[in-house]
């Protein structure tokens, strides 16, 4: 049956809005933002690297070199990187260990264990190298057990591993964290549907999609693993040549007016994180689209 009604063809379209102008900065407010960061950089990095070197190599290259030539210096130097080469590997297996539990399980006591690995960054080296004294000293809890089984924690290499290990503890753990809960555990579900063991699945799964925020958390671990004071300088006793890092050794130096020993320590120091920077960069330089690829993952 025919009809006289109409239908329009098109229904009405709402009005659009107008698109509002976009925000941006004029080109001297750029210059003053650019300006103002690299002042500030160099105010606070820069001025104090170059002064570290600067007072190293004021007497000469020859005095700078003989500062290492004292068997106390290296020493140090040698007690540094034996801390730091038990103390990072330690909190790598920690880190890994946590990260996984934390993310890919459920269980009684992860909101207390997730406070725990943060503890080191609220509490301050120094009170935790005092509770190590508390712990482990002559008078301590088990300071007297330890001394009837000739153990010795205190004013020795394991009081400086402990107090290492405890402060470095969340580096590794807080950076695999985020990326292992974003990444989810997809993954790893299908490769063990495919048959595959714990073992294959951490190995050619997960460890490739963790392991640059794994190398990111190690390079952090291991930067303040050599530059850590607080805590080591209360359990070491500042036994030379025994039980002093190179940063107890600076301080050392520096007290007693050894102006360029003191600066030409401190000046290692800065080398090694240099070099720990430079590696960082070379290595998101050379692998920058593989880390990029892993971080949308």
């Amino acid at each position: 049956m025919a009809t006289d009604e109409t239908f329009p063809l098109d229904p009405p379209r709402p009005r659009a809005l107008p698109v509002p102008p976009p925000i941006g900065e004029t080109a001297p407010a750029r210059r003053i933002l650019i300006g103002a960061a690299i002042g500030f950089l160099a105010l606070v990095l820069a001025l104090p690297l170059a002064g570290v070197f600067t007072e190293g190599l004021r007497k000469g290259l020859g005095a700078y070199l003989a500062a290492f030539a004292d068997e106390d210096a290296l020493a140090a130097i040698r007690l540094t990187l034996l801390v730091a080469a038990i103390s990072v590997p330690a909190n790598l297996v920690f880190g890994v260990a946590a990260a996984w539990a934390i993310t890919r399980f459920s269980f009684p006591g992860k909101s207390a264990l997730i406070t725990l690995i943060d503890l080191p960054f609220s509490v301050s080296p120094v009170v935790s190298g005092l509770v190590f004294v508390l712990l482990f000293g002559a008078n301590g809890l088990v300071g007297p057990w330890l001394a009837a089984h000739g153990l010795k924690v205190i004013f020795a290499v394991p009081g400086l591993v402990l107090a290492t290990i405890f402060v470095t503890l969340p580096f590794v753990a807080r950076e695999l964290i985020p990326i292992m809960q974003a990444q989810g555990s997809a993954d790893e579900e299908a490769a063990l549907t495919l048959g595959a063991d714990g073992w294959t699945i951490f190995r050619r799964v997960t460890l490739p999609n963790i392991k640059w925020g794994l190398l990111y958390g190690v390079l952090l671990c291991n930067a303040r693993a050599m530059g850590e004071f607080g805590a080591v300088s209360v359990v070491s006793g500042h036994i030379r040549g025994l039980t002093n890092t190179m940063p107890l050794q600076v301080e050392i130096l520096y007290n007693e007016y050894d102006f360029v020993g003191a600066f030409a320590m401190a000046s290692v120091l800065a080398l090694l994180a240099l070099v720990t920077l430079v590696l960082k960069t070379i290595l998101e330089w050379r692998y920058g689209d593989e880390l990029a690829r892993s971080a949308r993952h």
